[in-house]
């Protein structure tokens, strides 16, 4: 059985609250979507993880036409390419968790899979995650390098900036987002070592 929006925009709403109040989004920068009878429901312009409410989520359809008067967030072309290059994808979330964001800030990562497989869950759990060349957040250029790239990986860190990742549904995509930034909080912890 399909789950209803109502259960949907709460799972969405305690991935938002379990994300800021553990220090892995901060502010108003973070978004997340998810699909619901071929529309895409975004967080709006403005949200702030901590206290997103039922009300804040735009809709949009898989052009980018808006449903209603709420404005989505800046960086929705990034959520409308995942879901147009993988029809499996039911959710997208970026944040600017803090491992991730120090991990892609690296020189000479490998742009096609620049996360270490240092232990076998990421690879399981997501596979590749692509390095997206930095551009500035929101901008056409950005939109344009990930749309070029969305299809060569399976996740993606924007340099200096941080991951996007795609689910199957809104859990799904809050799990891969844990493990891939516990596999940056690794890889970081390991650079020291060896």
């Amino acid at each position: 059985m399909k789950d209803t929006l109502d259960k949907k925009i709460n799972n969405a709403i305690w991935v938002a609250h379990s994300l800021f109040q553990r220090g892995k989004a901060t502010g108003s920068v973070a978004n997340l979507s998810f699909l619901h009878e071929d529309k895409i429901y975004i967080t709006a312009t403005g949200t702030c993880f901590g206290t997103l409410k039922p009300d804040e989520f735009a809709v949009l359809d898989m052009d980018g036409n808006q449903y209603d008067h709420l404005k989505p967030s800046k960086e929705w072309p990034l959520h409308l390419s995942v879901y147009k290059a993988n029809p499996d994808t039911g959710a997208v979330l970026h944040t600017h968790s803090t491992y991730s964001v120090l991990w892609s800030c690296l020189p000479g990562l490998n742009e096609s899979d620049c996360m270490p497989d240092h232990t076998p869950y990421l690879k399981m759990k997501l596979g590749t995650v692509g390095l997206i060349p930095y551009e500035k957040p929101g901008s056409k250029e950005l939109f344009s390098v990930f749309e070029k790239r969305v299809t060569a990986s399976d996740g993606w860190l924007l340099s200096h900036h941080g991951p996007v990742v795609p689910g199957i549904d809104i859990m799904d995509a809050f799990f891969t987002l844990e493990e891939l930034e516990e596999s940056a909080k690794i890889a970081w912890e390991l650079r020291k070592e060896l």
